[in-house]
C-alpha cells in the first residue's frame, strides 16, 4: 500500500510502511470496505458524468480547441467557460460587457501599468472560480504574457489579486478568441517591459518636441 503513495508522500515511504503495520479489527475492516465501495461508486459516477459532458460538448469542439490554446486553460477549464458564457459572443456588445456581467471587471481599470483597486463586482461564481484556477495554472508557466502579468501584480498586490487580474485577462482573451474564431497569440514575457520602454520613449520625444527640438528617428541607430 505504501508504494501507492503519490506526490509529497513518496518522500515518506518508510513512515508509511511503519504506520501500515499492525492488525485491524473487524469493525475497522468493515469501515474500510465501505469506504472503498463508496470511492468506487463515486469513480463510476464521475465516469458517467464525464461521458455526458463529452457528449454535450461535442458540437463545440472547435471552440474548445481554440480556448485550449490559452496558457493555463485546460480542456476542463474550456468546457466550464463555454458552459457559463456560451460560444456566441454577439450577446455581449464588448469584452468589457462580458467582464462586467461575469463579475470579473476590476473596480478600477488598470492604466499605465498601475492598478488602483483589485476589487471585483458580484457575478458568476462558477466562472470566476474557473478563471482564477486557470490564472494560477498560467502563473506557473514560463516565458508567457500571462505569467509575466501575474508576477508583476503579485509583487505589488499579492497572489489573490494577481490571480483575479490574470483571470480577468483570460476572460477577455476568451471573448476575442470565440468572436474571431482564432487561436491565442502569445505576446511574450517581455511585453510589459517593452510597452513601458515604448511609453518612456514616447514621453521623452514629446518633451523634446515641446522644447522645440526636432528628432528624426530614422537617423538614430538602435
Amino acid at each position: 500500500l505504501a508504494q501507492m503513495a503519490k506526490g509529497a508522500l513518496r518522500n515518506k515511504l518508510a513512515d508509511l510502511e511503519k504506520a501500515l503495520k499492525g492488525s485491524l479489527g473487524y469493525h475497522q475492516k468493515m469501515m474500510l470496505s465501505m469506504q472503498l465501495k463508496h470511492i468506487e461508486t463515486l469513480d463510476e459516477s464521475i465516469k458517467e458524468l464525464d461521458k455526458e459532458i463529452a457528449d454535450r460538448m461535442r458540437p463545440f469542439e472547435e471552440a474548445l480547441e481554440l480556448l485550449d490554446t490559452i496558457p493555463g486553460v485546460n480542456r476542463r477549464n474550456a468546457e466550464e467557460i463555454i458552459a457559463e458564457i456560451g460560444v456566441d459572443m454577439s450577446r455581449f456588445p464588448s469584452a468589457e460587457h462580458l467582464s462586467s456581467w461575469s463579475g470579473m471587471a476590476p473596480g478600477h481599470n488598470e492604466s499605465a501599468d498601475k492598478r488602483k483597486s483589485g476589487k471585483t463586482r458580484k457575478g458568476n461564481q462558477h466562472l470566476r472560480t474557473t478563471l482564477v484556477q486557470s490564472a494560477r495554472s498560467a502563473a506557473r508557466q514560463k516565458d508567457t504574457y500571462l505569467a509575466s502579468q501575474y508576477r508583476r501584480i503579485c509583487s505589488r498586490r499579492g497572489s489573490n489579486r494577481a490571480a483575479v487580474a490574470v483571470g480577468h485577462s483570460i476572460l477577455i482573451i476568451a471573448y476575442h478568441i470565440l468572436k474571431k474564431k482564432q487561436p491565442y497569440i502569445e505576446l511574450g514575457a517581455n511585453y510589459f517591459e517593452q510597452r513601458s520602454k515604448d511609453a518612456a520613449i514616447k514621453r521623452a520625444l514629446q518633451l523634446l518636441q515641446n522644447a522645440g527640438i526636432e528628432i528624426n528617428l530614422e537617423n538614430i541607430v538602435a
